[in-house]
């Protein structure tokens, strides 16, 4: 099994890539599942990333639909590549969704909000190990948005796969998350 970044990312892509849309679906679901089962749903700001479809991301729309059926506050982000910071917008009735040059689902406009605000965050991710730390696209989006955050924001990766033993080349940079839910299980960090 490999344990850099890189191989990791690459075997995890190749391995999403062999995922049909009725498995992404039916894994996204059990991911939703799972998340009823934590005990997160007393806070009110839930950021929630909006699924790369080309990417075979897990599918989000479950945790929109609970949190909409909860009444909580779903925040949603637009990257800007440039600076590498993610910005956060309330996500509403009125807010409209493009896709950007990434096939990235994103809020044109819309109520900013500030990291501090955000309680609960929803990760995306490519793999992830035991101790909590996970790998992404690699372009640092979330380390540093995650960095933002306040330290008791709850970090919840998606995963349709299992956690790896280890992750060679962490970064100290690198945020961990407390809590990785799987179709099968979920991971306490």
């Amino acid at each position: 099994m490999p344990t850099s970044k890189k191989e990791l990312r690459l075997h995890y892509k190749n391995l999403r890539k062999e995922l049909s849309s009725d498995l992404i679906e039916e894994k996204s679901l059990a991911i939703a599942n799972n998340l009823l089962k934590l005990s997160i749903w007393n806070k009110t700001y839930y950021h929630v990333f909006l699924p790369i479809e080309e990417q075979k991301e897990v599918n989000t729309e479950f945790i929109l639909h609970l949190l909409s059926g909860k009444d909580k506050e779903i925040v949603v982000s637009k990257s800007d590549f440039e600076t590498r910071i993610m910005n956060h917008f309330l996500l509403t009735d009125n807010t409209k969704i493009k896709k950007n040059e990434y096939n990235i689902p994103e809020p044109l406009n819309g109520l900013s909000v500030p990291s501090e605000t955000i309680e609960v965050v929803f990760v995306p991710l490519l793999a992830f190990d035991i101790f909590g730390n996970r790998i992404g696209y690699g372009k640092g989006f979330y380390d540093k948005f995650l960095a933002e955050c306040k330290p008791e924001t709850i970090k919840i990766g998606l995963s349709f796969f299992e956690a790896v033993n280890q992750i060679d080349d962490v970064f100290e940079s690198d945020v961990k998350l407390d809590y990785c839910v799987t179709p099968e299980k979920i991971y306490t960090f």
